[in-house]
């Protein structure tokens, strides 16, 4: 008990982005995925396996180190709309 199976963060980056940070995560088949919580405010949620999450949090570093996300320790409860 206590195990997460999936791996969830929260980050806000430039709405120009948004769609670029979807088709580099989403193209590795089944490694995460990232969905939009506020599209004016361009904060998302990416999502993975707790089984791959070495190689996805690999992958947003280095997406952290092409394009400007900064990771959020709080969601307002007023845009999260958990699954």
């Amino acid at each position: 008990m206590g195990h997460k199976i999936f791996v969830k963060r929260y980050f806000n980056l430039s709405r120009t982005h948004i769609a670029y940070l979807r088709f580099i995560l989403e193209s590795y088949d089944g490694l995460a995925f990232v969905r939009t919580l506020d599209p004016r405010q361009a904060v998302v949620e990416i999502g993975y396996p707790q089984l791959r999450s070495r190689d996805a949090e690999e992958l947003i570093q280095a997406l952290g180190k092409e394009i400007d996300m900064t990771e959020l320790a709080e969601i307002p409860r007023d845009i999260y709309q958990p699954l």
